[in-house]
């Protein structure tokens, strides 16, 4: 994975710039989303969210800001400056599941339901261009991305996977039961003693706990245990339940005086409403400075 220059906190992201016009609405939006200094400007998310279709005040959060740093990465590299045109953005439930019953290729776990994703085409592009991009962000491992023919791309800041038309698995059940659950931090990169944001995605079903503390473990093969996380809750009792989409977005903890270096954060489930959920989950790879 190449690593930006910028002291941006995520490990992939282009120049901060990006142009993104929703084709239906036709909503648009040029922003520089970063400061000299790599932080991220709030006011260009909530313009970006605009576009997506995104209900920040709802929903508390903006639309993945690793998906937007993602995006314009991935435009920089074969059309820098080029406009992206959005044919989805975020989904409610209810229109995720109409495009279900209309036979549309929409996951039941979708990462749109999240603000994780989005589908897209490059302004002036061509299907050719479209497959190797897909192909160059496939080889990256970072990320979720789709392709079923022509010039449009699925690109979420999921679990990292890559399909095809022949190889969706949108109408089974692979992801029944939170078997395909995902677990994430916020950013990729962060200080010692500072605030942990974690959340899930790809949730089939609500209504499962975590244990609290969460585990800080090496990123390696041996994911061995560094040190603990004790969720900021006033619940008492060690299984915290997730009942609903809005609880399972919000998970915070404080990382202590740790020594620099790459870590990923476990959870264990507790509470498990089915017997093939399985029993933990593995973040992305964080780097603390």
């Amino acid at each position: 994975m190449t690593e930006s220059a910028f002291a941006a906190p995520f490990f992939l992201v282009g120049d901060g710039r990006l142009a993104i016009k929703n084709v239906h609405t036709g909503k648009e939006v040029s922003v520089t989303y970063l400061n000299e200094d790599g932080s991220l400007k709030d006011e260009a998310f909530l313009q970006i969210d605009s576009v997506f279709g995104f209900p920040t005040k709802q929903k508390g959060e903006n639309v993945s800001r690793r998906l937007i740093a993602l995006l314009d990465y991935f435009v920089d590299l074969v059309a820098k400056n080029q406009k992206v045109l959005l044919t989805s953005g975020y989904r409610s439930p209810e229109y995720n599941q109409k495009l279900r019953d209309q036979g549309k290729v929409a996951a039941k776990t979708s990462a749109h339901l999240d603000g994780l994703a989005l589908d897209f085409y490059l302004e002036g592009r061509d299907a050719a261009m479209a497959k190797a991009l897909w192909e160059s962000i496939r080889h990256m491992n970072c990320c979720g991305v789709g392709h079923y023919g022509g010039r449009n791309i699925h690109l979420d800041a999921g679990r990292p996977r890559f399909w095809e038309q022949a190889t969706s698995k949108v109408f089974t059940d692979a992801s029944a039961h939170n078997k395909t659950i995902y677990f994430s931090t916020e950013y990729d990169r962060y200080v010692s003693e500072s605030s942990l944001r974690t959340f899930f995605t790809s949730v089939s079903d609500f209504g499962y706990g975590i244990r609290n503390p969460l585990t800080l473990v090496t990123d390696d093969e041996k994911q061995q245990k560094v040190t603990t996380l004790k969720l900021a809750t006033s619940q008492k009792e060690n299984c915290l339940l997730l009942n609903d989409r809005l609880q399972t977005r919000f998970i915070h903890a404080n990382l202590p005086p740790i020594e620099p270096g790459r870590y990923r954060v476990r959870v264990d489930f507790c509470e498990k409403p089915f017997a093939d959920m399985p029993d933990f989950a593995v973040s992305n790879p964080i780097v603390i400075e």
